[in-house]
């Protein structure tokens, strides 16, 4: 099932230790990852320290665009679920002197997006 939601845009809940791995060019030494999730072929993973969206690109997704937040650079963000015409959850993330948003996520059908807003607020609010 968590294949399939990855698939049509609902995020999926993955194991640690395998993000830990894929992202050791990407880490600080003694930053581990608390949480992450796939977003179709992305990630969005919660660190001791960061947030950090992986935007795979490409036909084969080995062009990797890494973008970090640290907790105390996010002034806001929002999260905007579905409803009965609008068939997407969207979350937004601000960063500190920005109009404009930083980064900006939309899910489909997805129970998973307020997990990832629970989440972002303990990170930035215990900051």
């Amino acid at each position: 099932m968590s294949l399939f939601d990855g698939i049509i845009g609902n995020a999926s809940e993955v194991d640690n230790s395998t993000i830990e791995k894929e992202l050791e060019d990407i880490l600080i030494p003694e930053e581990n990852v608390d949480l992450a999730f796939k977003l179709v072929r992305d990630l969005i993973i919660f660190t001791d320290y960061r947030l950090i969206i992986a935007d795979k690109q490409g036909i084969t997704g080995k062009k990797v665009e890494y973008k970090s937040y640290p907790y105390k650079s996010i002034s806001r963000f929002s999260v905007e679920t579905m409803g009965h015409f609008d068939l997407d959850a969207e979350f937004k993330i601000w960063i500190s002197g920005a109009t404009e948003p930083a980064e900006s996520l939309e899910f489909r059908k997805d129970k998973n997006i307020n997990d990832i807003q629970k989440a972002l607020a303990q990170a930035v609010l215990n900051q």
